[in-house]
């Protein structure tokens, strides 16, 4: 039988933030808890319920222009502390902020196996609020800071292989998983698509869910949509998210329904009440909401990115566009309501049936298992003479 382990997993993101990152994490340590002694470290927050006794709660701050989302200070004295005292076998990083920094640093000191995710492409993100200039220096960081851990899991083959060419080294393919009964077809409701209009047969419902920010490439979507009514095409494009660029896109498209965040319940109707999931990001390392679309029987408009590339293949399961251009996304979404016009709903549901068939391979089981698998791998062979002067690391971004 083997012995249970301890592992530590520290996130600058988690729920009741809605994001990816969190939301993804949550559900995989739901997996694991049944069999590992788990310690979540995460940032503290005013509006968390009591802190429950395998949770400890670090000083945080607010992100500019993110009101739900709040970013970890270095704790290097707590973590010593509490990881000399009970020490884990396994310490997983899912962000790479400061908290997480801290982290990598007390672990590799006190010698215990460091994991991480690699998730967001923060490197890309500097470009879209202006700070181009930087996208070397995240780069550089995020590389030294993934390649001082023993192990980097990535969500799919080709994210591996764009990481190993820039010089990560030590990545592992740990695939996400969808919640099946909860993400699927049967949530559709009659009376959500009447809200959102009065021909439901005859009005295809394009979706987006999204957080909504610069990186995301929202306008690409909507002046895609802008573009097809100004030909003539009938639909209605639902926004599901929130974020702080809202309230200009708002403004801007008010042809688009923007319905807020949702959530639970609540979000999987959405998804299975629309006709077509329409997600135009580049920035994605995987893109949940592609899956849970899927799951729910939508045929998708994407980008070779994340999963689309991974999951998805053209004209079987909806568009999957090599060419990033803005207008190949808008060519797509104009042969997309051509068919619908001359072939009704049926016309996507084909495509709608495979993307579901697709994602019921997606086990969460089968993603739990894998991590177990790679904790206990780390386990067994821990590093030995680890570099612990917070200067090595420094000096690797020169």
């Amino acid at each position: 039988m083997k012995k249970r382990l301890r592992v530590s997993v520290v996130t600058e993101t988690y729920p009741p933030e809605i994001n990816g990152v969190a939301l993804s994490l949550a559900r995989l340590l739901e997996g694991v808890r049944g069999h590992c002694d788990l310690e979540l470290l995460r940032v503290d927050r005013r509006d968390l319920e009591a802190c429950p006794p395998d949770e400890l709660r670090l000083a945080g701050f607010p992100l500019p222009g993110y009101a739900r989302l709040r970013g970890g200070f270095p704790a290097w004295l707590r973590l010593w502390r509490r990881w000399s005292l009970q020490r884990p076998d396994v310490v997983h990083l899912a962000t790479e902020g400061p908290l997480g920094f801290s982290a990598l640093q007390v672990a590799r000191r006190l010698r215990i196996a460091v994991s991480s995710d690699f998730r967001t492409h923060f490197e890309q993100y500097v470009e879209h609020y202006r700070a181009g200039w930087l996208e070397p220096f995240a780069a550089a960081y995020l590389r030294a800071f993934h390649n001082r851990c023993h192990l980097t899991c990535v969500p799919t083959q080709a994210l591996r292989l764009s990481l190993e060419a820039k010089g990560f080294r030590r990545l592992s393919v740990v695939p996400r998983g969808v919640d099946l009964s909860r993400f699927a077809p049967s949530r559709r409701q009659e009376s959500l698509r009447a809200a959102w209009s009065t021909d439901k047969r005859h009005t295809p419902i394009l979706m987006c869910v999204s957080r909504m920010a610069a990186e995301k490439n929202l306008e690409v979507l909507l002046e895609a949509f802008r573009s097809a009514r100004a030909r003539g095409r009938r639909a209605e494009l639902l926004m599901v998210g929130d974020g702080p660029v809202r309230a200009t896109l708002e403004r801007r498209y008010p042809e688009a329904r923007f319905v807020g965040m949702k959530t639970g319940q609540d979000l999987a109707e959405h998804y299975a009440s629309a006709d077509l999931f329409c997600f135009p990001s580049q920035s994605e390392t995987f893109g949940n909401v592609t899956l849970e679309a899927m799951a729910s029987g939508l045929p998708v408009i994407a980008y070779r990115h994340g999963a689309a590339a991974a999951l998805l293949q053209d004209q079987v399961q909806g568009w999957v566009l090599e060419d990033f251009s803005t207008q190949a996304f808008e060519g797509a979404l104009e042969d997309a309501m051509s068919r619908w016009e001359r072939e009704g709903p049926l016309a996507w549901q084909a495509m709608g049936l495979a993307a579901r068939a697709c994602a019921q391979a997606q086990s969460w089981d089968a993603v739990v298992g894998q991590m177990l698998g790679h904790w206990y791998a780390l386990a067994r062979h821990p590093a030995t003479n680890p570099e612990t002067d917070a200067q090595a690391l420094r000096s690797r971004l020169l």
